[in-house]
């Protein structure tokens, strides 16, 4: 009786297991049934979330590439720019040494305009003049050149007026007549304007 009873659980629960394993086939067909038909609109949805990805990647990259660009033109202006003022300061070197010692030529220059009589003040004379000379080569050796004013044509780039006179005989208008205080060029740079006076 026993027997009989444990083969009937057997059949029952072979049964049943057949049962559950049609359901479980008929789910799984089921659902890979909606999967196949989901499928074009994933992919649909799959492709325009790359195309957006994609599109953002790219205008990351512009706009790197653009940093980029920009820093490196930047830099090359600032290489360029960083060239043209060594060599204006190589050009134009000793400018301020040349201004601080123009000062010292005028004394010299108005010492030598003093008339002496005596053997002393002309030896004293002499050795002043030797000094302003020796100045004078130096600065010539140092590209700083005295501006050519007198009966020169006014040019107010080299020349300041201090002064203004009627012409005479034989003298042009707009022209120096007299020099106050020597200009002086370094190169092709003014350092300091000659103080003139000019006919008119």
């Amino acid at each position: 009786m026993f027997k009989k009873k444990q083969a009937e659980n057997k059949t029952a629960e072979a049964e049943n297991k057949s049962k559950l394993k049609e359901k479980v086939s008929a789910q799984n067909e089921e659902e890979n049934t909606e999967a196949s038909e989901q499928k074009p609109e994933d992919k649909n949805n799959d492709s325009e979330d790359l195309r957006k990805k994609l599109a953002e990647l790219e205008q990351k990259y512009n706009e790197v590439e653009d940093k980029y660009l920009r820093a490196e033109a930047e830099m090359a202006n600032m290489h360029t720019r960083f060239k043209k003022e060594q060599e204006k300061l190589l050009r134009y070197d000793g400018q301020s040494l040349a201004k601080d010692v123009l000062p010292v030529i005028d004394n010299l220059n108005r010492a030598l305009k003093i008339e002496v009589e005596d053997e002393a003040s002309k030896q004293i004379k002499r050795g002043i003049e030797l000094v302003y000379k020796d100045m004078e080569k130096a600065l010539t050796s140092n590209n700083v050149v005295k501006i050519e004013a007198l009966g020169q044509p006014f040019d107010p780039t080299k020349h300041q007026a201090v002064k203004s006179v009627q012409a005479e005989d034989g003298q042009k208008p707009d022209t120096v007549v007299e020099v106050f205080q020597d200009g002086y060029m370094l190169k092709d740079r003014v350092l300091r304007p000659a103080m003139v006076v000019v006919a008119q």
